[in-house]
C-alpha cells in the first residue's frame, strides 16, 4: 500500500485527486493539508506516509519550501509536485529542494498513477509533456563550438584521466599515486593540457573542459 499525504489548498481539486487515487487498490490518501506547514505538522504527529503530493503555490508554506524542510529531516516521504506551473525554473527548484517528481495538473489519470508507483520504488519522474518540451529545447540548442582551432584539440585517454582528476581537486602527487606514475609525468601532462587548450592556469583549463563537454 502506498500511503499518500495530499497538500492542495483548493478543495475541489484536492477532493478530485483524492477520489481518483482511492480508486486504486494500492494507493491510499492518509492525510490532507491546505499548505506545506500543515504537512510538516502531520508528519510531526507521527503520521507515516510514503509520498507527499503537493502543489507549488500554497499559503503559509509553498510546496518547494515544504520539500526542503522534509528532505532535510532525512528518511522522510518522497515528494511529488503537482502544479500548473510549467516553467523549467520551477521544475529545477523542486528537484533541488529534494522532490522526486514534477507533474502538471493536466496529466492523465493513467500517467499520474504510473508516476506515483514509479517514484515509490525509488524512481524520479517528470511528466511526459515537460520531458518532451525539455528534449525539444535541447535538440534546438546549438552544440558546443566545434569550429576553428578549438575543434582541432585532441586529448589522449590519459590526458582526459588527468584532467578529470585535476577537476576533482587532486594534487599532482595524488594524481600520480592514483594513476601509478610519477609526479613529474603528471606535471608534464598538465603542461601539455594547458598548451593544447591554450589556457593559462588550472581554473581556465577546467572551465574550458566543462564548456566543451570534455568533463562534466
Amino acid at each position: 500500500m502506498i500511503r499518500i499525504i495530499l497538500a492542495e489548498d483548493h478543495n475541489i481539486v484536492r477532493n478530485g485527486i483524492r477520489n481518483l487515487l482511492e480508486k486504486e487498490k494500492d494507493l491510499k490518501v492518509i492525510g490532507e493539508a491546505l499548505n506545506g506547514q500543515e504537512v510538516i505538522d502531520l508528519l510531526n504527529t507521527g503520521l507515516k506516509a510514503d509520498i507527499i503530493m503537493a502543489d507549488v503555490n500554497m499559503p503559509l508554506m509553498s510546496g518547494i519550501e515544504m520539500s526542503e524542510k522534509v528532505s532535510n529531516e532525512g528518511a522522510r516521504p518522497k515528494i511529488v509536485i503537482l502544479s500548473m506551473l510549467d516553467h523549467e525554473r520551477y521544475v529545477l527548484e523542486a528537484f533541488q529542494a529534494g522532490a522526486s517528481g514534477y507533474l502538471l495538473k493536466n496529466i492523465s489519470a493513467d500517467e499520474l498513477i504510473f508516476a506515483l508507483r514509479h517514484i515509490h520504488v525509488d524512481g524520479r519522474y517528470i511528466c511526459s509533456e515537460l520531458a518532451l518540451r525539455f528534449l525539444d529545447k535541447l535538440l534546438k540548442e546549438p552544440e558546443p563550438t566545434k569550429s576553428g582551432t578549438e575543434s582541432a584539440v585532441q586529448l589522449s585517454t590519459r590526458e582526459i584521466e588527468v584532467l578529470m582528476l585535476v577537476a576533482d581537486g587532486l594534487t599532482n602527487q595524488e594524481i600520480a599515486d592514483k594513476l601509478f606514475t610519477s609526479k613529474r609525468t603528471i606535471e608534464g601532462n598538465r603542461q601539455i593540457l594547458l598548451e593544447k587548450t591554450g589556457t593559462r592556469n588550472t581554473a581556465a583549463l577546467i572551465r574550458y573542459a566543462l564548456q566543451r563537454g570534455i568533463i562534466n
